[in-house]
């Protein structure tokens, strides 16, 4: 394609993702501004969802200690957080009839739930939204950020967005509108888990060098309308063992019981699976068949499905969060924790905290020129590029290092010992003392899954009844999935023969399985050899396949702006 001429706009900080991280950023950094006489400091945030919320799933409960800080009124101003947690139960699933409640005194103290709130992530998110509007934050949501733009001297200057209208050949189509030049002082990168511009920027400036591998989860998720009589507003319950243990494989799962009669509820599996039959939608979809489970859904309606891969290194798997020109805040970093599976308010705080640290600088270059306009032109020549290296003092000070630091240990135990001394160890580590060392994986997720010819078990996973278990593409269905049909795939292999010729031997091709949206399939010619079909259209931007091949040969791309799901009230 010919070289492109695209129009360009220049803000202060410009913000790739209106997730919690993402807006809380741009929220602190309007606050400061109007608290220190800046009112000109302008904040761009671009999301590739539709609108702001339709790319947002989580289980959720909301621990509200973040946005107490940024919104000590948020009761007031109605935010959508109204559920108080009233019941927490924790549960061992011991077979597909049996199970155990664990008193409360056995759960680790950072599972515990006392002062959190049932949400939707995806409208607390809108909430957040319209209150960076009023700031005058600028947001165009439908704009995907698609590459990074540097420097002459390689620093970074800001984003492109990307192009619409581009066909399947790679041409421009009759409808060809070329996407914009963001350019700012700092750009900060709140993607998400596996941001594929964050995972582009932690290679190339080497962020990653002294942190242990990053660990994911998939996590898949229903919304159910219930019968009345069953529904239990403010009712948390968390569980493990039964359908995973049967594959050695570990995990959790969640139900809760939130507003207007509905729950959600769903199951993490992590990534570093080894069985290359586990087939976690299909685990997901029995586990809701186990007793415990069913007497909610039973009588109820499924209103929506989604999934997404869950960040779950923790501190030790932290890169380095800052590089000239922008930052890592969020999930794009990793700051979930794990250990008390959230990260909606670590991710608040992470942007808050980069927020701070980047007005700083900016309010320094101000009062040098006088005003922002002047400081904009004074400080062209180096572009505003150096780092940002308060961001990582400010961490380093804040109540969120210290959370992460006492739950450092929990997914690395669970890992090397498995659920019953991973779990024990747990138990002594976040409820009796901290212990004085910190444990490490070093294994990749996609690195541990074992050839076919390895493993004997292979799991039966019942045909769906369509009303308490389902296939995939209905499932895609209500999760509001479109992508424009005429548009290159966003999901690109390195080497196109790899599926079949490598890991159709191996592994018997285990994104026909880890994929939770029926995106991959072997099919067979009329010759009868074997070709890997790539339905993007179904592509619920989980990035599974991003981090599960074993051979590393998916990368995934962001598609056209406004394509992917589109969550009511995930």
């Amino acid at each position: 394609m010919e070289h492109i001429e695209r129009e360009s706009m220049e803000f202060d900080v410009v913000i790739v993702g209106a997730g919690p991280s993402g807006l809380a950023a741009a929220i602190r950094l309007r606050q400061l501004a109007i608290e220190n006489n800046l009112p000109d400091l302008s904040v761009c945030v671009v999301e590739k969802g539709s609108e702001v919320g339709a790319h947002i799933l989580s289980g959720a409960v909301l621990e509200p200690r973040a946005l107490n800080e940024l919104f000590p009124d948020w009761k007031e101003q109605g935010a959508p957080v109204t559920v108080d947690v009233t019941e927490d139960e924790t549960y061992f699933l011991l077979s597909d009839e049996k199970s155990q409640k664990m008193p409360h005194w056995m759960v680790p103290k950072s599972m515990h739930n006392d002062g959190n709130y049932v949400v939707s992530l995806g409208n607390v998110v809108r909430w957040m939204g319209q209150k960076a509007e009023e700031l005058e934050v600028s947001i165009f949501p439908g704009f995907a950020a698609s590459e990074i733009l540097y420097h002459e001297d390689g620093t970074v200057k800001g984003i492109q967005t990307g192009d619409m209208g581009i066909g399947k050949d790679g041409e421009p189509t009759h409808n060809f509108t070329p996407g914009y030049e963001l350019h700012a002082k700092y750009t900060l990168f709140a993607e998400g888990c596996r941001g594929h511009l964050g995972k582009r920027l932690i290679a190339k400036f080497g962020l990653d060098k002294d942190a242990d591998p990053q660990h994911y989860g998939i996590g898949i998720k229903e919304l159910w309308e219930i019968d009345p009589a069953k529904h239990k507003p403010g009712l948390v319950m968390h569980g493990s063992g039964w359908p995973l243990a049967e594959t050695g494989s570990s995990g959790g799962w969640w139900l809760y019981h939130a507003e207007n009669n509905q729950v959600t509820l769903g199951l993490i599996v992590d990534l570093s699976y080894e069985n290359p039959h586990m087939y976690p939608f299909m685990e997901m979809q029995r586990w809701k068949t186990h007793p415990l489970i069913k007497q909610y859904l039973e009588g109820g309606k499924r209103i929506s499905y989604g999934a997404r891969a869950v960040v779950k290194g923790g501190l030790n798997a932290l890169p380095k969060l800052t590089f000239p020109g922008g930052c890592l805040i969020g999930d794009d970093a990793g700051f979930l924790n794990f250990s008390k599976i959230k990260g909606s308010h670590t991710a608040m705080k992470s942007g808050m905290l980069c927020a701070e640290a980047v007005f700083d600088e900016i309010k320094a270059g101000a009062e040098k020129g006088g005003d922002l306009m002047v400081a904009r032109v004074l400080e062209g020549e180096d572009h505003f590029a150096k780092e940002v290296s308060t961001y990582t003092q400010k961490f380093d000070n804040s109540w969120l290092k210290e959370e992460l630091h006492r739950a450092r240990n929990f997914g690395a135990a669970m890992h090397k010992f498995g659920l019953w001394i991973g779990g024990a160890f747990n138990f002594v580590d976040q409820n009796i003392f901290q212990v004085p060392f910190t444990l490490h994986d070093l294994k990749q997720d996609y690195a541990v899954l074992k050839n076919v010819d390895a493993v004997s078990f292979k799991p039966n996973y019942p045909k769906p009844d369509g009303k308490i278990t389902f296939d995939r593409l209905s499932s895609v269905f209500v999760s509001n999935t479109v992508h424009e049909e005429n548009q290159p795939a966003h999901l690109k292999l390195t080497n196109p023969d790899i599926p079949v010729d490598v890991n159709l031997p191996k592994w018997d091709e285990p994104a026909q399985r880890y994929c939770p949206a029926g995106v991959y399939e072997i099919m067979e010619n009329d010759d009868g050899s074997k070709r890997f079909q790539i339905n993007a259209a179904n592509c619920v931007h989980c990035k599974t396949c991003d981090i599960k091949d074993p051979s590393q040969n998916i990368t995934w791309v962001v598609p056209e702006g406004g394509g992917g799901p589109n969550y009511p009230n995930m």
